[in-house]
């Protein structure tokens, strides 16, 4: 896969130089060889239009303050960076753009003109750092509330709650607060009336079942026709980024769980590979081959919630009980191999934290024995039902395109037709010695986003099979000395080691300074880590990439001209988190 990588790299380089010139920018080297080029901000937008036909996805768009960073070598001088993180999915491979700006002018063009889905990643960098993005639509506040003061990512700004005033809300801030979160149409260019015709405009959650978290869309009605929406997210903001910066490196992997709550250990492993990336870490296969069969289990635990909520939401009330009790047997196997259920932490940097228990094999077997019975009578229950049919069966639909220009991976692309799935496109984590297929539909709506999940249920219970029958022998984690502490029985051999464990366990492992991203195919899209190290025992940046911010950004796109219940349909198929969506 490296290989492939630099071979990729030296070509767009060279492309990019030839065109450009040389001069035009300055390569940086970074750990995870994804060729990472900085440029000035008047040839931006030449040079995405150039890289967008082989580059056809913004995969992702953030800041960094770089103001207090030490290791900066081979970098231009800057306050804050604007990084572009551009995706080809015919040629497996990415290519990274930075812009620097300087803390007295930090303004650079928006690119919404050119990626669409530019539009949520630029307000939140906006928000978070408060470099501005001239020409944007509507440059508001995205995930912090309207009245925040300050930008919270930059480093100047408290990690924790007890380095600010303590909390109050008395009844005129109430007040102030209520009123800043007033829907306005003007500020979304949307009109009152037109031609005679007085629209209404309707509040659809943050608190409703049906929007599948705190979830707001803001609704301009022609009766019960949508003529337009407004997503509001940002209710279940927490901090994650800014907690990755404050927590040692292997103390912050709890903090993955909670990302993509439905996830488990699946939100573990992007962060795993990216710090064993920088650090150099080699896996042992054995602890490989275990992350995979977790992290499908895990992939098979997240589809069946949707299962059961998509056709729940549709009008079918049964299902949902079924598919819970089978995400109950699920969650035994798991809480007997890593001692917790939703949220077990179990990965560490360069393995898992223990080896598999004694009858593991014998729980596993007959979980991956009974399930495909199970799923043909679900097949018959819900999706050959012909209601859910009715309500799912062309709506919502868009095609390949519309979903590469809105950031859209995982089950929602491929149900495009686009047959691109991460583990077999660049193998990553050990995927290469499995044989699976990737499910692919072609109608793009909300019965083939369901189709495909549910296929790929099967695919999951079929590379659980092969690491049940192919579990290697060896190490369950690395015994590089940047991994997890030694176990604390070998503490009381010898000094060394017991204040190896002392100082892994107090501080965590200094990290060599670099950049490093790994993206892997999540159980909803391409999820990552962009982590920065400054060669500390922290994160200088922690950069989140979920694949469901960018898929809620695409809801007005698909929902005009249909009607609420439609719209309820959409919201069910996109199968989205909204942790994963605010982080």
């Amino acid at each position: 896969m490296l290989a492939a990588q630099h071979t990729t790299s030296h070509n767009i380089i060279y492309d990019l130089s030839n065109e450009f010139g040389a001069d035009s920018f300055v390569i940086q080297n970074t750990a995870d060889h994804t060729p990472t080029l900085w440029l000035q901000a008047d040839q931006l937008h030449a040079v995405l239009r150039f890289l967008k036909p082989d580059y056809p996805m913004l995969y992702d768009l953030f800041g960094i303050d770089e103001r207090l960073r030490e290791h900066r070598q081979e970098q231009p001088a800057s306050d804050f960076t604007v990084v572009y993180h551009l995706l080809s999915l015919q040629q497996r491979a990415e290519v990274r753009l930075k812009l620097a700006t300087r803390e007295d002018r930090a303004e650079v063009p928006t690119i919404t003109n050119v990626y669409p889905n530019a539009n949520w990643y630029e307000r939140e960098t906006w928000d978070m750092f408060g470099i501005k993005f001239t020409g944007h639509p509507n440059l508001y506040r995205i995930l912090l509330p309207p009245t925040w003061e300050g930008h919270a990512l930059r480093k100047d700004h408290p990690a924790r709650a007890t380095e600010m005033e303590p909390f109050s809300l008395n009844e005129t801030k109430q007040a102030a607060e209520q009123e800043a979160l007033r829907f306005r149409p003007e500020e979304w260019g949307m009109q009152k009336s037109k031609d005679g015709t007085e629209y209404m405009f309707l509040n659809l959650g943050p608190n409703h079942p049906s929007v599948h978290g705190v979830f707001r869309i803001a609704l301009q009605l022609d009766g019960e026709v949508v003529v337009d929406a407004v997503p509001d997210i940002g209710y279940h903001h927490r901090g994650a980024e800014k907690m990755g910066e404050r927590q040692s490196w292997p103390s912050y992997m709890p903090y993955t769980d909670r990302i993509d709550y439905l996830g488990g250990v699946m939100n573990n492993l992007p962060y795993c590979l990216s710090v064993e990336q920088l650090a150099g870490i080699e896996v042992p296969d054995r602890a490989k081959v275990i992350r995979i069969m977790l992290a499908e289990l895990f992939r098979i635990s997240s589809h069946l919630v949707f299962y059961g909520t998509f056709v729940q939401d549709l009008g079918q009330m049964s299902p949902v009980f079924y598919m819970f009790a089978d995400r109950e047997r699920l969650f035994g196997i798991i809480e007997a191999i890593t001692g917790g259920r939703m949220h077990p932490a179990w990965f560490r940097i360069g393995g898992v934290a223990q080896d598999l228990p004694n009858g593991w094999d014998k729980m596993v077997r007959e979980f991956i024995d009974a399930m495909p019975a199970r799923l043909d009578h679900y097949e018959k229950m819900a999706m050959q039902n012909s209601i859910i049919k009715r309500r799912a069966c062309g709506i919502g639909q868009y095609t390949s395109q519309e979903a590469l220009d809105w950031g859209v991976t995982g089950p929602n692309l491929r149900a495009t037709g686009v047959d691109w799935d991460l583990r077999k496109q660049r193998p990553y984590a050990g995927y290469d010695q499995f044989d699976f297929e990737v499910p692919v539909a072609q109608n793009g709506d909300c019965f083939d986003r369901a189709v495909v999940r549910i296929a790929e249920i099967r695919q999951s219970l079929r590379i659980v099979r092969q690491c049940l029958e192919n579990m290697p022998e060896g190490p369950y984690k690395s015994d590089h000395k940047l991994t997890s502490p030694p176990p604390k029985e070998d503490t009381l051999h010898d000094i060394e080691t017991l204040i190896h464990h002392f100082l892994h366990t107090s501080w965590g492992p200094v990290i060599p300074a670099g950049e490093a991203c790994v993206p892997i195919e999540a159980t909803k899209g391409l999820n990552s880590y962009h982590l920065v190290s400054d060669g500390g025992t922290t994160s200088y940046r922690t950069r989140i990439r979920t694949p469901s911010f960018p898929h809620l950004q695409q809801i007005p796109l698909i929902s005009r001209g249909l009607l609420i219940p439609d719209l309820i349909a959409i919201i069910a198929s996109i199968d989205f988190v909204m942790a994963d969506v605010d982080r």
